[in-house]
């Protein structure tokens, strides 16, 4: 009698950790550029616009491509698409160990963004594969933490790499881990169905529903039908005036801290992830405090925009920290900030599935990540562009600074509620 494959009990949660390598890859190998970008500006002499540039074209590829590895992930199914994007991007992310100058690094960057869209649909598909609808915000909190951590980890990896064996080795090595996890995700995803090595138990768990009725035989909002709504355009204006900033934080901080600060290579690896680790606090506290909110009997509406305001409103601590003349407080200040925009951004993700039809949030939310996206080609000029004709980072701070704010003004005035959406008629 043949012997039935081991299994493993909780097996969702082993796919939930495959998902959060995976986003933590992600990160480490979109930052390993800005943790270099002082020691390549000085070994290939770029200038600030050059570098502006660079970034111009991770988001240009990016934008485009959001709106599109979603329809992707569909065509191809999660374990295909998934192992697809993370060949192509760590492909893209050892490439640049070959570029000599701007122009290449600008392509490489192009191909990693192309590449890296692929990350956020894939995973949150995985999700809605392998987890019962009461368990999805919780694996989705889990795996979106890859990026903090990917943050905290890029600096020191990235320094230790190249101080021991220089900067094309970093590029190489940092890419080459998603051929690692390639491995174990070719190897163990399968759908829950289809998995040798679950228990009946949890596959009943998965599939055995929850009492929620099915959107299948409704027809989904068509993106021009989207576009309709004012509820849509204050979530895509919401993205596009506040995700530049974290990107700017994560594209320019270590430049900052040596030019405006005079830190060495090695002190960008020892303190450059400290505001990032707390950022990831900040996304979680966000969160919570929303819930919070709605626990105390508060509207949604409120909640949310209470949670929002409080977020918006530490952003400022920015401008602050550019001024600030002591190291220590310029660095506590930008991690408020930057842990304030993750609660914010944690906020602004659930207005997609708070005022949309769960069958539409994807196509929505794709909408505001390009948004946010054409935001950040947009801020990647300018800090080029300023940093090379003022030479000071002061103004890109305050912009940092004030854009949360206006943001929360236009969600404001464009959402009075936060509410289901009524569905228009399609014909």
């Amino acid at each position: 009698m043949p012997k039935r494959p081991f299994t493993i009990p909780h097996l969702r949660w082993t796919i939930c950790a495959l998902l959060f390598l995976a986003s933590t890859i992600n990160y480490v190998d979109r930052q390993t550029i800005s943790v270099l970008k002082p020691h390549l500006q000085s070994v290939l002499n770029w200038s600030e616009s050059d570098y502006g540039w660079i970034v111009f074209a991770f988001q240009l590829a990016y934008a485009l491509m959001f709106t599109v590895a979603g329809v992707v992930m569909d065509w191809l199914g999660t374990r295909l698409g998934y192992a697809i994007s993370i060949t192509w991007w760590s492909i893209a992310a050892m490439a640049h160990a070959l570029a000599r100058g701007a122009i290449s690094f600008g392509a490489a960057r192009f191909l990693l963004g192309a590449g890296e869209a692929g990350n956020f649909p894939a995973a949150i598909k995985a999700v809605a594969e392998w987890f019962p609808k009461r368990e999805r915000a919780l694996a989705t909190g889990v795996f979106n933490a890859g990026p903090t951590v990917g943050a905290v980890i890029a600096p020191p990896l990235v320094v230790w790499l190249t101080l021991r064996w220089g900067w094309r080795a970093a590029f190489i090595f940092t890419g080459a881990l998603g051929f690692l996890w390639l491995f174990c995700w070719l190897a163990f995803y399968r759908l829950p169905g289809q998995h040798p090595r679950i228990t009946p138990g949890e596959l009943e768990l998965i599939e055995g529903g929850e009492g929620e009725p099915e959107a299948a035989t409704t027809a989904r909002i068509p993106w021009r039908r989207i576009l309709a709504y004012r509820q849509a355009w204050g979530f895509i204006l919401a993205k596009f005036m506040s995700d530049p900033i974290w990107w700017f934080y994560i594209f320019w901080l270590p430049s900052y801290l040596k030019q405006a600060r005079g830190f060495t290579l090695e002190e960008i690896g020892l303190f450059a992830w400290i505001p990032f680790l707390v950022s990831g606090v900040g996304s979680v506290a966000g969160g919570w405090l929303s819930g919070f909110f709605l626990k105390r009997g508060w509207p949604a509406s409120r909640a949310r925009k209470a949670a929002m305001a409080i977020c918006a409103f530490c952003m400022p601590s920015g401008i602050v920290a550019v001024f600030a003349h002591n190291i220590t407080w310029a660095l506590a200040l930008i991690s408020l900030s930057l842990a304030a925009h993750q609660g914010w951004s944690a906020n602004v993700y659930t207005l997609a599935s708070d005022m949309f039809p769960k069958r539409d949030v994807g196509s929505v939310t794709g909408l505001g990540g390009t948004g946010g996206a054409v935001g950040g080609m947009i801020l990647a000029l300018v800090a080029g562009y300023t940093l090379q004709w003022f030479h000071t980072y002061t103004p890109l701070f305050i912009i940092g600074g004030i854009m949360h704010p206006l943001a929360f003004g236009v969600v404001h005035w464009m959402i009075p509620r936060i509410e289901p959406v009524a569905v228009m008629n399609s014909e």
